[in-house]
């Protein structure tokens, strides 16, 4: 099981300046927060924060999932989503910290998550507000490794009613464009770096949103990772049957059919797995990266695949007026939203979504 402790490490050279002193408040506030230094043995910490170059990052590769790698970076102008994506995955981290001195810090995430910590003049205050943020994120434990069990009922082989109404909602889901197209990772990375990035972040490529239904009383099929949601058509390749959660272990369990080379289920399974598993009368959960007006929604950018996103949007769907009927935020991120059919949902909610989501 993954765990990660309160130790951390600078890795990098903040330059003579603003992006030094501001290295040093947050090593500060580290220290104030009860994380302990590693000192330049990396590779032993839970948090590294690797200070790099905007315009030539240095990525640190780290040897284990368990290290969640931040980018440090300094701008002389504020930044834009669109100019600080590219950053992850060139410095290979996990997120990664814009600091434009005199304005504050930008965060960014894989999910696209794009927000801003103001700086009120004061550069201490400002480092330890950025921490606050920081550590839940970097605490999280994932839940993104699979189990794969060759126990699927011949008669599933080829799918069933569930699977063929998965795959007509990804198609629907492409024409009401609530499917930004993959970031190009493939366009900045080599081979190598792509291969180490999807061991990573336990990703087939990067595409946004999933969607499941429910098979039975324990069981739910559920899009695959990085695949199309437009083409979504064989079992155990593009649409996977979840069966059971390995606690202890921080597994996804797939029933898949003998002698085929499954994909991953999606990072968000765990999610799933709590909605159904708490809410029996929940047949349908779809998750977008939009937005409905007036909803709740998280307080936390947790990582995608993290228990503890995953708890905080299953409490959410659990104080809805009707949890089978819910509409639940994921804070910079996108919505969750359940109901009795993938169709059921679509209807709801299509006259409502906003393809944009609000970041704060």
């Amino acid at each position: 099981m993954e765990t990660r402790t309160g130790l951390y490490s600078i890795r990098g050279e903040a330059p003579a300046g603003a992006l030094g002193r501001f290295t040093e408040a947050l090593r500060e506030a580290l220290a104030q927060a009860g994380v302990d230094s590693v000192g330049d043995d990396a590779h032993d910490a839970s948090l590294v924060l690797n200070v790099v170059d905007a315009a030539a990052p240095k990525p640190f590769r780290r040897k284990s999932r368990g290290t969640f790698v931040a980018g440090v970076y300094e701008r002389a102008a504020d930044p834009t989503l669109e100019t600080e994506y590219p950053m992850l995955v060139r410095a290979l981290a996990n997120i990664v910290l814009c600091y434009v001195p005199g304005r504050g810090v930008w965060f960014t995430t894989m999910e696209r998550g794009f927000y801003h910590v103001d700086d009120h003049g004061d550069e201490a205050d400002l480092a330890v507000r950025v921490v606050e943020r920081l550590l839940p994120i970097a605490r999280a434990r994932l839940v993104i490794d699979n189990e794969f069990r060759p126990d699927l009922e011949p008669e599933l082989w080829d799918g069933d009613e569930v699977t063929a109404e998965i795959g007509e909602a990804g198609v629907r889901l492409g024409a009401l464009d609530l499917l930004p197209n993959p970031f190009p990772i493939e366009d900045l990375l080599s081979e190598r770096e792509l291969r180490h990035v999807k061991r990573l972040y336990g990703i087939g490529g990067l595409s946004y949103g999933n969607l499941s239904q429910r098979k039975d009383e324990t069981r739910f099929w559920m899009s695959a990772s990085g695949v199309d949601k437009t083409k979504l058509e064989a079992p155990g390749r593009d649409i996977l049957l979840v069966s059971g959660y390995d606690e202890t272990n921080a597994k996804i369990i797939l029933s898949v059919p003998p002698g085929i080379e499954p994909r991953r289920v999606s990072v968000d399974a765990i999610e799933h797995w709590m909605i159904y598993t708490h809410h029996p009368d929940v047949g349908s959960i779809l998750h977008v990266h939009a937005w409905v007006e007036g909803i709740v929604a998280t307080d936390i950018n947790y990582p995608c695949g993290s228990e503890e996103l995953a708890r905080s949007v299953s409490e959410l769907v659990d104080t809805a007026p009707d949890p089978t009927k819910a509409i639940v935020g994921l804070r910079n991120h996108g919505i969750t939203a359940t109901g009795t059919s993938l169709t059921e949902i679509l209807d709801r909610i299509e006259s409502k979504v906003m393809r944009q989501v609000p970041m704060y």
